[in-house]
C-alpha cells in the first residue's frame, strides 16, 4: 500500500518506499507509476486507462517524497517548474567521515556512461559533462557517520551520491560509489525529504515532507 501524502485532482503526492523504480524499466520489477495507477483505478472505479504523470524520479533504493501528475496539464506545468528550478529538492543522507565546514556548496561536471549505468567526475570539456551542483548543511555526526540535509540545486544522476563519494564521504549503504567502506545488503542511507512547489493550477505554495525510517543508521541520529 502506497503512502499518500497530499492529493487533489491535479497532484498525487506519495511517500517512494525505497527499493520500488520510479518507472517500469526491462527487469518489469514493481514501479511506482504502475501502482499509483492501479491505486486511482481502485480507489475511483476508474474504467480504461489513467494518467500518472511522472515528473522527477529518485533512484530505486532511494525513498522518501515523490510528486506525480494527475493530468496532462498537471505534468507540463510541474515539468517546467523542474526546468526552471522552482520545483525544489532536499534531501537527507547519512554518508562516512566528519566534516571540517558545516555547509558548503559543491560543484563538478558529470558524465553518465549508459552501458554501466555509472556517473563520474570528468573535466568540464568532456562533450557529454552535464554541471551538478548541490549544497549541504551538516545535521550531526556520531563516529565515523554524519547526517547532512542536501539542497540539491540540479537534479543529475546519481548526483549526491557521486559528488559526496568524490570527497570522500560515500553515502552509507552506497554499494556502486563507495564499495570499500560498505558491506553488501546494506541500505542505502539516502531520504528525499522535502519538495516545494507552485500548485500548477491555483499556483499557490506547497510543501511536502516525509520523515526517514525509524531504523539503523538514521535511528542513531534521532
Amino acid at each position: 500500500m502506497v503512502k499518500v501524502i497530499y492529493e487533489d485532482n491535479h497532484l498525487l503526492v506519495v511517500e517512494k518506499p525505497v527499493n520500488i523504480l520510479s518507472q517500469s524499466d526491462k527487469t518489469n520489477d514493481k514501479d511506482m507509476v504502475n501502482l499509483l495507477k492501479k491505486y486511482v483505478k481502485d480507489k475511483y472505479n476508474k474504467p480504461g486507462n489513467v494518467f500518472i504523470g511522472l515528473v522527477h524520479r529518485l533512484d530505486r533504493p532511494v525513498g522518501g517524497v515523490m510528486v506525480f501528475a494527475k493530468t496532462s496539464k498537471a505534468a507540463s506545468r510541474l515539468s517546467e517548474q523542474v526546468r526552471n528550478k522552482t520545483f525544489k529538492k532536499t534531501y537527507r543522507a547519512i554518508v562516512h567521515g566528519s566534516f571540517n565546514k558545516e555547509n558548503d556548496v559543491y560543484k563538478d561536471y558529470l558524465y553518465k556512461n549508459k552501458k554501466t549505468n555509472t556517473v563520474s567526475i570528468v573535466n568540464k570539456d568532456h562533450k557529454e559533462a552535464k554541471n551538478a551542483e548541490l549544497s549541504y548543511n551538516l545535521i550531526s555526526s556520531k563516529g565515523d557517520l554524519s547526517m547532512v540535509e542536501v539542497d540539491l540545486k540540479t537534479g543529475r544522476s546519481h548526483q549526491i551520491r557521486v559528488q559526496f563519494a568524490s570527497r570522500n564521504h560515500p553515502l552509507y549503504g552506497d554499494q556502486r560509489y563507495g564499495q570499500k567502506m560498505n558491506k553488501v545488503g546494506q541500505q542505502l542511507a539516502l531520504w528525499s525529504q522535502k519538495i516545494e512547489i507552485v500548485h500548477p493550477t491555483t499556483k499557490e505554495k506547497m510543501e511536502f515532507e516525509s520523515s526517514q525510517p525509524n531504523e539503523y543508521p538514521w535511528n542513531i541520529f534521532k
